[in-house]
Parts: C-alpha cells; sequence; structure tokens
C-alpha cells in the first residue's frame, strides 16, 4: 500500500468519526435534557455498564463524570450477577450503553433494575432496540457507517457514545455551576492539581534569601557576584522600613539582562554606577498565600521569568520562577 494510500484511510477514518459527532447534534432534545435533569436530581450514584467497547467507552465516561462532581462508577454487567448487583441502591440512577441496543449480557439484568425501581438511561444506536424499551430515556447514538475501511470495528459509534458522555457532563457542569476550584478538589494530584490547588509558598524558594537581598546603595559591580551566586538571574534591592528597624521593604530589582544593558549603556562608567541608578523600581510581587497558577499567569502576562515573594507581614521571603509555575 502507498504511503499516499495510508494517509487517505486515516483521513477518511477522521472524517467519518467527526462527521458520526456532528450527526447528533440534530437529536439534541428533550431526551438529552432528561437525562441531564434525572442525573442531577439522582440522590445516589450514577452506574454506567456495557460489554466489550461499549464498557471501555463507559468506564471512560463514569470517570468523567465523577471528576465533574457526579458520583459514579463502571460496573461490569457479567459482575453484577455475581454480587456486585448489591452496589445498585435506591436513589441510583444506571446508565445502559449497547449500540446494538440488544446484548444479551446487558439486556439480562435490567428488570432486576426495574423491579427495583432504578431508572435506566439507556444509550444505543437503535431507538426501537429492547434497551430502549427498557429505558426510561433513550439517547439514540446511531452512526451512518463505522470508520473503519470493513465498516465492522466500533470506531464511528464508540466515538459518538463517548461524545454523548461528554455532552451529559458538560451540561452538567453548567446546571451545578461547577467551577474550578470544585474541579481542583477531584484533581488533587499531578500537574492538574499544582495549578489549581497550589500555593506559591509551597513552590517557592528561600534557601539563599540572603544571596539575594542588595542595599540600593550597593556599587553595581559587587552585585554581579551576587546575582551569579544566587542561581535566579536577579538580586532585590530592599531599604529598611523607617517605622521599624526590624523590617524592610522592596525597592527595586535587578537582574542579568539589567546589568547586561548598563554595561552596553555606560561601558567605562558602569562600574561608577550603583544598584539604584538601574535597578526596575516597580518590580512585581506576589504573596506566599496566591495560588501557583496565578504566579504563573502573571509572569506570562508580564513577559518575566521570576516574581519577588512576600509573607504575611509584606517581608522579602523568597522567589518564585517559571519552571516552578510550569
Amino acid at each position: 500500500m502507498s504511503t499516499n494510500g495510508i494517509i487517505e484511510t486515516g483521513i477518511e477514518c477522521l472524517e467519518t468519526e467527526a462527521q458520526s459527532i456532528l450527526d447528533l447534534i440534530p437529536r439534541m432534545g428533550k431526551d438529552f435534557e432528561d437525562a441531564v435533569e434525572l442525573i442531577c436530581n439522582c440522590t445516589g450514584k450514577v452506574i454506567v455498564t456495557g460489554v466489550g467497547k461499549s464498557g471501555h467507552i463507559g468506564s471512560k465516561i463514569a470517570a468523567t463524570l465523577a471528576s465533574t462532581g457526579t458520583p459514579s462508577f463502571y460496573l461490569n454487567p457479567l459482575d453484577a450477577y455475581h454480587g456486585d448487583l448489591g452496589m445498585i441502591a435506591p436513589g441510583d440512577v444506571v446508565m445502559a450503553i449497547s449500540y446494538s441496543g440488544n446484548t444479551d449480557e446487558l439486556l439480562r439484568f435490567m428488570p432486576l433494575l426495574l423491579e427495583r425501581h432504578i431508572p435506566i438511561i439507556g444509550i444505543s444506536g437503535h431507538p426501537e432496540s429492547l434497551l430502549a424499551r427498557y429505558s426510561k430515556i433513550h439517547l439514540n447514538i446511531s452512526v451512518a457507517r463505522e470508520a473503519d475501511p470493513l465498516n465492522l470495528a466500533p470506531t464511528s459509534s464508540t466515538t459518538a457514545t463517548l461524545a454523548m458522555g461528554d455532552a451529559l457532563a458538560s451540561a452538567l457542569i453548567r446546571m451545578r455551576n461547577f467551577k474550578d476550584s470544585d474541579f481542583a478538589q477531584f484533581h488533587p494530584g499531578g500537574s492538574l492539581g499544582k495549578r489549581l490547588l497550589g500555593r506559591v509558598r509551597d513552590f517557592m524558594d528561600s534557601e539563599q534569601l540572603q544571596t539575594w537581598k542588595v542595599s540600593p546603595h550597593d556599587m553595581l559591580s559587587d552585585v554581579i557576584i551576587q546575582i551569579s551566586e544566587g542561581k535566579k538571574g536577579l538580586v532585590v534591592a530592599l531599604e529598611p522600613d523607617p517605622d521599624d528597624a526590624s523590617k524592610t521593604h522592596v525597592v527595586g530589582i535587578i537582574t542579568d539582562g539589567d546589568v547586561r544593558r548598563a554595561m552596553q549603556k555606560y561601558r567605562e562608567d558602569f562600574f561608577k554606577l550603583r544598584v539604584e541608578d538601574v535597578m526596575s523600581r516597580r518590580p512585581k510581587l506576589i504573596h506566599v498565600n496566591d495560588k501557583i497558577s496565578y504566579a504563573g499567569d502573571l509572569m506570562q502576562k508580564n513577559f518575566i521569568h521570576a516574581l519577588i515573594v512576600l509573607d504575611e507581614q509584606e517581608q522579602f521571603c523568597g522567589i518564585i520562577d517559571w519552571f516552578a509555575c510550569a
């Protein structure tokens, strides 16, 4: 097979799957609205179930719901016959997935749910299927064809099912007024948890605090050594607080870029300069309790690589750089 044929097949697959999602849009009516309201008003859990590829997709849908404020988990229909049916209780909602709507392993325990008055949201490609008849609400995810060349492998159908699950989760986010702070509670780990929950105090560097401190009256030539030793590419100019001798306040910052520009501008007069002659007098400050996401946004907005950190008493206590926010 030629390289062009391979690429064309891949493109055809993507186009077919994309169309399967677009074809869902005209079906977004009362059934979808009712499904969202049923889940939103659910006093228990949403149990997602399905067999084979539908089960894999169902597991992802359950995970998405759980991470966006809807208590949810995936239940394998085969396990339901061996004790796991006890996981389903009054107040729960079952979301059952089968493209054919006639999967025997799935349908066998649907009557048991109805006997216990557990409402079923059925997702299938056949509105006249047995699953659709068992369901209180049915969502039609039928596709014109599967995306593989043989029109056999679950491709377009699983894509459409996954997209429908995402649409449900997105609508529930809006209905519940679910915020990023709520989302963070379910994602405390990894870079996402860091960005949403992390505070500056948890990621700032304070080990070389004394090395980063200079006086605005220091000779600029002497400060070059401190900038190098501090390994942050900067030093912070401080002056004593006139009202409290035990405290200082930030009056400026000098970066290695400031030093290079001063050397280029002043040349032989460079060694006559003091810190106050070239320092930036309005450095960007951040507090220890600010979110790490705010620190990153502030650096990106101002095209800088580091921020001066102040503690609760407005005292210089550390530096946070771009790498800590990444």
